[in-house]
């Protein structure tokens, strides 16, 4: 398409899109959500227990996490130890083929886990996995050697 300007020159619009900035602020977004999905996943920070057999997590269920301060949360919401049972009974589906993610901080004193395993109990879920961390077998086997 050509115009005519003021001084008289017929000149040629520019009618191509560079997309090269476009295609730049796309790969720095997908690396963006790249690296903080991750993090998304669970923002509670645990230290859960070391052990030697680790399952790895294959499936999305919902996920009871008890904190070093002994606070309980269902998927990343914090809940009362009164209210867990009934809100996971409020959460649909059969309970009793219901399966759920227990993560606990290695410092919970046993007496807060097992409060949490029987208000998953009473709610009638059966299925419940305690997530673990792999443990570190380089620092075992040096330990090893002297006996």
């Amino acid at each position: 398409m050509a115009f005519t300007a003021n001084n008289g020159q017929t000149r040629s619009s520019l009618a191509e899109i560079n997309i090269t900035p476009l295609v730049d602020v796309v790969l720095v977004l997908l690396v963006i959500f790249m690296i903080t999905e991750p993090v998304l996943q669970s923002g509670i920070e645990v230290n859960v227990p070391k052990t030697r057999t680790v399952k790895q997590i294959t499936e999305q269920r919902m996920v009871v996490t008890i904190d070093r301060d002994q606070q309980i949360f269902l998927n990343d919401q914090p809940i009362n130890i009164h209210d867990l049972g009934a809100r996971l009974k409020a959460s649909g589906g059969d309970t009793a083929h219901q399966a759920i993610y227990l993560r606990s901080d290695e410092r919970v004193p046993f007496g807060a886990f097992a409060s949490v395993m029987d208000a998953v109990k009473q709610a009638g879920i059966t299925n419940v996995s305690i997530v673990t961390e792999p443990l570190d077998t380089k620092g075992i086997a040096g330990n090893n050697g002297g006996q």
